[in-house]
């Protein structure tokens, strides 16, 4: 140990520059650690919005980051001739031998420059889908939803995803700049069933559980317009009609909170489960087999006897 410790002495002995360098790169990076706790701290007693804390946190640790660099490398690096020569040839040999990592880096700052999603927004990347919990220089973070789990609901995994991931992939936000999206329902009722009838029910029935949203969802649009060329004309629930193999088919669509889905689609199924029990001419319709007498059920003119 003594050993060591002489040759160390030594060689600060001998290269009083590279001495200065290490005390001036020391003394920085603590200065900028303590000024990061010390703006942490405030931060805390100052604000109480625990999303807005973490959001300031990570900006101050990005830009105390930046300034170290900056700093050091020119102290360092000042033999080069300027920083500029220095960040140049840094950056070179970076980009050839760490290609993902870099491209890493150029994503993470796509995501903070212009923030395709934040913390807190519902977004699909690829095949993953879930709440973005964090984002960092390497990769962000979602809390999954879905999957094995039926509807938009957490599967309580943590899914790390690097951030060149957003270059590559499909990219979707359920919550950013238009908090609402388009959902639908299909509910089918016999052939025998008076469906006029079950269509005005569905209508009604929508109507009631979704009228706040029509609201909201209008001021919504209106925002995202300002910087997207978004158009839709109607906003109210609709219900439209098809027909089926098991019988005639009366989807609801409508405007949904993206988190409050399957809550809204379990009230809306409630009410009609409720008001369909009501009506012996309405049934639901589902796979069967059955034997059709054309000349006794059908229509006059079509049975085989009017032919």
């Amino acid at each position: 140990m003594q050993d060591f410790t002489d040759q160390i002495a030594d060689f600060i002995a001998s290269s009083p520059s590279i001495a200065v360098q290490l005390v001036e790169t020391v003394a920085i990076i603590l200065i900028l650690w303590v000024i990061r706790i010390i703006a942490v701290r405030v931060l805390q007693r100052n604000v109480e919005d625990k999303k807005a804390i973490y959001k300031w946190r990570k900006n101050i640790t990005y830009i105390a980051f930046f300034i170290g660099v900056l700093i050091i490398g020119q102290i360092w690096f000042l033999a080069l001739g300027s920083l500029g020569t220095f960040l140049g040839l840094l950056s070179a040999g970076i980009a050839i031998a760490l290609k993902d990592p870099v491209t890493d880096i150029a994503a993470w700052m796509f995501l903070i420059w212009r923030k395709p999603f934040d913390i807190g927004d519902r977004i699909q990347v690829g095949n993953s889908k879930g709440d973005v919990i964090d984002i960092r220089v390497f990769k962000f973070t979602i809390l999954e939803i879905g999957n094995w789990v039926d509807a938009d609901q957490s599967t309580g995994r943590v899914i790390h995803i690097p951030n060149h991931k957003v270059f590559t992939e499909d990219l979707a936000n359920y919550t950013s700049d238009f908090e609402f999206i388009w959902n639908e329902m299909g509910v089918l009722v016999t052939f025998e069933s008076d469906w006029k009838k079950a269509k005005k029910i569905l209508e009604e029935v929508v109507e009631e559980n979704m009228h706040e949203f029509v609201e909201q969802a209008r001021e919504e649009v209106k925002k995202a317009e300002k910087s997207y060329l978004i158009q839709y004309r109607y906003l109210t629930p609709i219900v439209y009609t098809s027909v089926k193999d098991s019988g005639i088919n009366l989807s609801i669509r409508y405007l949904s909170d993206p988190r409050r889905r399957r809550g809204v689609s379990q009230a809306i199924w409630e009410s009609i489960l409720d008001r369909f029990d009501e009506h012996d001419d309405i049934d639901f319709a589902y796979p069967t087999i059955r034997y059709y007498d054309n000349p006794t059920e059908g229509k006059p003119g079509t049975t085989s006897s009017g032919n």
